[in-house]
């Protein structure tokens, strides 16, 4: 789980296009990430700005993890909504490689292994402000 003074100290109201409803949970932020965890488990994670280089990402969220926002990993089947963000003419970036990225970065934090991920949803979508938003949560077991 977060600390309560990591979440303390980097409350903001951080949100891209992706943003959803999660029983009040605050923002964590640091530099270009911020990241909150919902009541369910869920975990919602948002950079800022873009970059065609999705390798880009993985460094960036791990150091984030690790030092920000540390999170205890869960084992069970996962869901990955991940949405590439853009204004103007949509970047040419492939989204296979940024959801790569961006569910490495995962590993260790919400998850234990990216191949947990039962269920994933990637899309390229147009938004007011450039950005990554990732939707990670825990699918109920059958």
């Amino acid at each position: 789980m977060v600390s309560a003074g990591a979440r303390a100290a980097g409350e903001t109201g951080c949100s891209l296009n992706g943003d959803r409803e999660t029983d009040g949970a605050s923002w964590t932020r640091h530099n270009k990430v911020c990241a909150r965890l919902a009541k369910d488990g869920s975990l919602e994670v948002q950079v800022e700005g873009l970059t065609t280089q999705a390798k880009y990402y993985k460094p960036l969220l791990k150091e984030f993890f690790r030092l920000h926002f540390p999170v205890r990993p869960r084992w069970g089947d996962w869901s990955a909504h991940i949405a590439m963000e853009f204004t103007g003419d949509p970047p040419h970036m492939d989204l296979d490689n940024l959801a790569k990225a961006m569910l490495d970065s995962a590993v260790g934090s919400a998850f234990h292994d990216d191949s947990q991920v039962a269920r994933l949803l990637v899309e390229r979508r147009r938004a007011e402000r450039e950005g990554v938003w990732m939707l990670l949560a825990q699918m109920p077991s059958v």
